[in-house]
């Protein structure tokens, strides 16, 4: 009744100054109702990850989260670190890639394609994002991977092999095909965001620049980019988001090795990939809790990564320039 109260008072308010009507006080509801199970959910959600978590946060507490242990046998010793690593380097990994190359493909389709080709490509790329995880995984098993055992990684080492990241022996599984499977994941939902951004672009601000004698790269780094960075900025969030939390096509790739290294060749696991292909299995219930707590883990890096995205879009946001 505490909730209703303000609404009722609303309509009355409304209904005196005779502007009230019932579809007004229906929508006012429905959204009302909408928002608050939106925050229900969520708040269910947390509580029943964390309650399960519970034995295992309470036999290994905080040291969890440094431990690079996952002794599911005798032992019973568990721990998250190597899956911590190998989540931020695939994430961060595949961001780094599919960040520029979709921000030039947004690019490619609206400033530069002919408009006879901009449709096309366009709902290709776009494609990509509905392509089911469990067959982009299949296919980096397939496909991808005997590429980068037997081309990519071979001419990697021969190159870089002077540095930590390019050390080891090829294999078609390893970070390098997970972060090579995330890039092809997100990059679409980034491209796709990045372009409706330059669209809005007003069309008098580039015409603007243009007739002012800048070349088209000129109007591009001097207008579209600065007008939009603040929605590339979050849709590069929303990308990291999507990586991090991609389980099935990561699982098939990966390797599931419990290690931390820096050599791009070599086995690895991540937070989600390690829920999905053990929970199922788990055969104790320190073993569920653990699972569990990894799941914690991922839900608050979630809500941080939000968090610190609609802090930095405000941020940008507030420095753009006076043309918007």
């Amino acid at each position: 009744m505490a909730t209703t109260s303000p609404s009722l008072a609303r309509a009355a308010e409304l209904r005196r100054r005779g502007r009230f009507h019932p579809g007004d006080a229906a929508l006012h509801g429905v959204t009302l109702v909408a928002a608050l199970g939106a925050v229900a959910l969520l708040a269910l959600i947390a509580w029943k990850v964390v309650d399960q978590a519970r034995p295992a946060m309470h036999r290994f507490g905080l040291h969890f989260l440094v431990s690079n242990t996952w002794d599911p046998g005798v032992h019973q010793v568990f721990g998250a670190a190597a899956f911590i690593f190998g989540t931020a380097v695939t994430s961060l990994g595949a961001l780094l890639i599919a960040g520029p190359l979709s921000i030039a493909i947004a690019l490619f389709l609206t400033e530069l394609a002919p408009r006879w080709l901009r449709g096309p490509i366009g709902t290709l790329v776009e494609m990509l994002a509905a392509v089911p995880s469990v067959v982009v995984g299949l296919w980096g098993i397939l496909v991808m991977g005997p590429f980068v055992a037997n081309h990519l990684e071979p001419w990697l080492k021969h190159t870089f092999g002077f540095l930590p990241l390019f050390g080891g022996d090829p294999s078609i599984f390893g970070l390098l095909p997970a972060i090579l499977v995330l890039t092809i994941m997100i990059t679409p939902i980034v491209s796709s965001v990045s372009r409706e951004l330059f669209l809005g672009v007003p069309q008098d601000l580039k015409e603007g620049a243009l007739a002012l004698g800048t070349t088209r790269w000129e109007m591009i780094r001097g207008v579209v980019l600065p007008y939009a960075r603040s929605g590339i900025a979050a849709a590069l969030i929303l990308g990291l988001g999507r990586a991090v939390g991609e389980a099935i096509a990561v699982t098939q790739v990966i390797g599931g090795n419990v290690a931390i290294h820096w050599s791009l060749f070599r086995p690895g696991d991540t937070l989600a990939s390690r829920i999905a292909s053990q929970y199922q299995g788990a055969t104790t219930k320190l073993q569920v809790g653990s699972i569990a707590y990894l799941a914690t883990i991922l839900l608050v890096f979630s809500l941080v990564a939000n968090v610190v995205a609609q802090a930095i879009v405000r941020k940008v946001a507030r420095r753009q320039p006076l043309i918007r």
